[in-house]
């Protein structure tokens, strides 16, 4: 079947809180006149990150409590095969990964599974890097070194935390396990929409040059045992004191061992929701807008970490509650 036929599929990848939703956001919300469906997986059973992509006339898959790379890899092929149905009507697939997965088997999937190749096309791996924490990121987890070394593209975000000759420690780092990737600085992933869509990058002879057993569909994918995640939700609202003082308290004390935190919630006497997202002791909160009229005003958060079970995390939040 020939490339004009098949339709061009993104894969955003890049560690936990590198800034994945915010850039799949920037594509979906630029004045591009295109049409793209949106795989999104997240490492948790409570989703997140659906809600946090913003509302968009694309279409939205959300793969919960899986690593895309493992246990839901079915899950994708079933959804890529529904969208192929009406092909017609698309113009590019972008799959967002979980922080936690290893692009190489999720890129597999459209070499080995046939009725996938022979309809999409994997144009580019783009892979957002957090600047403040990739060093250390690269060093303790091999998936962070493997999104780095399958990306055609790497964002580095977040440059603005940075002094420039740390900046420049980070792009050697990079460059020494990619170097063939191109580097674009950026913050909060801004960069033209040219820059990560349509590029026609991928090159499968320079996967096989990193892996040479890429094509194998044994592909082995191990995930670091001591990662683990935790999510809570509540229908009853939130105390905005209480939850700042036990969150703050939470990163200060543990925020070395929880890799992401996330959250959307309702706090008593707000008309608005709140988003909050946090990598390490790092935190970032907002109001988000109101809540969707068909939806009940719900708190959800999800913590991605360490010996998380020895937190009191379940606890704390519940003594977050308004009286």
């Amino acid at each position: 079947m020939s490339n004009t036929s098949q339709v061009p599929v993104t894969v955003l990848t890049g560690f936990l809180g590198a800034g994945k939703t915010t850039l799949l956001n920037r594509i979906l919300t630029e004045q591009h006149g295109r049409k793209y469906a949106v795989i999104v997986n997240e490492f948790g059973e409570q989703g997140i990150d659906n809600d946090l992509v913003v509302d968009a006339d694309e279409e939205v898959f959300e793969m919960n409590n899986g690593c895309i790379c493992c246990t839901v890899r079915g899950d994708l092929i079933r959804i890529l095969s529904g969208l192929m149905k009406r092909a017609d009507k698309l113009d590019a697939i972008i799959v967002e990964t979980t922080g936690l997965a290893d692009p190489a088997p999720v890129a597999q999937t459209f070499f080995v599974d046939q009725d996938v190749a022979d309809r999409t096309k994997l144009d580019a791996i783009v892979t957002v890097a957090d600047a403040v924490h990739l060093s250390s990121q690269i060093g303790e987890h091999h998936e962070a070194e493997e999104q780095i070394a399958f990306a055609d593209v790497v964002l580095l975000n977040k440059i603005d935390l940075v002094k420039d000759k740390e900046i420049d420690i980070v792009k050697d780092r990079i460059r020494k396990i990619n170097p063939y990737a191109k580097i674009i600085k950026t913050n909060r992933c801004e960069t033209p929409l040219k820059d990560i869509i349509g590029l026609n990058a991928f090159s499968l002879d320079r996967v096989l040059e990193v892996e040479p057993d890429f094509l194998d569909s044994d592909h082995d994918h191990e995930h670091d045992d001591d990662v683990t995640s935790v999510s809570f939700v509540s229908e009853t609202p939130l105390d905005l004191e209480k939850f700042q003082d036990w969150f703050g308290n939470l990163l200060q004390t543990r925020g070395q061992d929880i890799l992401r935190s996330k959250g959307i919630l309702d706090f008593v006497g707000e008309e608005e929701r709140y988003v909050f997202q946090g990598v390490h002791m790092l935190m970032d909160a907002s109001p988000m807008g109101p809540w969707p009229k068909d939806k009940e005003k719900t708190s959800r958060v999800v913590f991605i970490g360490r010996n998380l079970d020895t937190m009191d995390l379940e606890r704390g939040f519940e003594g977050c509650k308004s009286a």
